[in-house]
């Protein structure tokens, strides 16, 4: 019989609350800038909806898996990364979150110790959580890019099972260099540690790309989805890339907890590949709010940011505003409109300090927000 004390405690993702307020605010009239969710403000590339539109008048959407995606996922990795890989190693799944639950069951039993970067991705700690495996948190601040080390995952004592990987990182954007993704493998080949790389923000990118780890480390499992550069957040389409000696391992586990992903969103993920141009603009933009949002930070007072290489996301210490991030961005959203995400969810030693914005809005949303916050910021910073 389950007790209280045997079932997993997983935090809640406050990001989600604010959101939820965000949208009751819209429902009341208020003009709401949606900046606290990773997401892009884009819908799937025009070709993409076309082919979705015919497949509705001729699919019966049945249980399936489309070969010629997993072919087409293979080739992206040979063509992005020199990788070669064989169509049985990609596995598909209803986004990035069934495939981390895929890796990690794939990979560890209960009890096993994996390493995370903090801040990192709330899901990180609390998927660990749920499975009964032990999150070992790894401070990671401005001097580290906020990003995992090789020196700090080697100074980890005992050596943990595994590591996650997150290169460009949510909520920090930030993105490991080559030959820092190198020596992490080194690492993790000398101690035995299995690697789980979150790309799902590869392809947005702002100056140096984004290396697989799979050009580092083969055995690595590889999390990828359609939910970012692709535009495709709700189509809930991702994939997991594994060695070969945990295809079966993969699939079993994929076809008994998730069956197969949706039949429409395979349909158009496999057209997304060839809307270079389309998804390219959604970058140019991001780049552009970027820009934007860089060039107003210090008007709004936030002098202490992480590097955002890529994704689409500014992580911003406002520690001499406040030491409640979550109360902050509450305030923010009623007074201004504007929701941003709280660093709690990211950071649960010091998240209290810092504040997460998405950038992943139109440019003309960005105008609006900064325009909205500088007098906001600027009565905090007085108050």
């Amino acid at each position: 019989m389950n007790t209280a004390a045997s079932i997993a405690e997983v935090e809640l993702f406050h990001a989600i609350s604010i959101g939820r307020l965000a949208y009751e605010l819209a429902e009341q009239g208020r003009d709401v800038i949606h900046m606290e969710y990773g997401q892009p403000s884009t819908g799937a590339p025009a070709e993409a909806i076309a082919a979705a539109h015919k497949v509705l008048d001729s699919d019966p959407g049945g249980y399936w898996e489309s070969t010629a995606l997993k072919q087409r996922i293979a080739r992206h990795y040979q063509e992005a990364y020199g990788v070669a890989m064989g169509e049985e190693q990609v596995i598909l799944t209803c986004g990035a979150s069934p495939a981390f639950v895929l890796a990690l069951s794939c990979l560890f039993a209960p009890g096993a110790r994996v390493a995370v970067a903090r801040p990192g991705y709330v899901a990180y700690r609390n998927t660990l959580k749920a499975m009964y495996m032990e999150p070992v948190e790894v401070a990671c601040g401005p001097a580290e890019r906020y990003q995992m080390t090789a020196a700090a995952l080697d100074a980890i004592d005992p050596a943990p099972d595994g590591l996650i990987l997150a290169s460009p990182a949510n909520p920090t954007g930030t993105v490991i260099a080559p030959e820092e993704l190198a020596a992490i493998a080194e690492v993790c080949r000398r101690k035995g540690i299995r690697v789980v790389s979150d790309e799902i923000y590869h392809g947005l990118t702002y100056g140096m790309a984004a290396q697989s780890m799979l050009q580092h480390l083969p055995e690595a499992l590889v999390v990828n989805s359609f939910s970012k550069y692709y535009s495709m957040t709700g189509w809930r389409l991702g994939w997991l890339a594994v060695p070969p000696e945990l295809i079966g391992a993969a699939r079993a586990r994929m076809s008994n907890l998730f069956l197969t992903p949706p039949v429409l969103a395979q349909h158009a993920g496999l057209i997304t590949f060839d809307c270079r141009e389309e998804l390219e603009g959604h970058l140019a933009n991001y780049a552009r709010n970027r820009e934007m949002l860089l060039a107003a930070l210090p008007r709004l007072g936030l002098e202490q940011i992480a590097p955002p290489d890529g994704a689409f996301y500014i992580w911003a210490e406002i520690g001499h505003m406040t030491s409640d991030s979550l109360s902050f961005c509450r305030q923010l959203l009623q007074d201004t409109g504007v929701a941003t995400a709280p660093g709690v969810d990211f950071d649960p030693v010091d998240g209290g300090r810092y504040i997460r914005f998405s950038f992943a809005v139109s440019p003309a949303e960005i105008e609006t927000a900064i325009a909205r916050m500088v007098p906001w910021f600027a009565a905090r910073r007085a108050g």
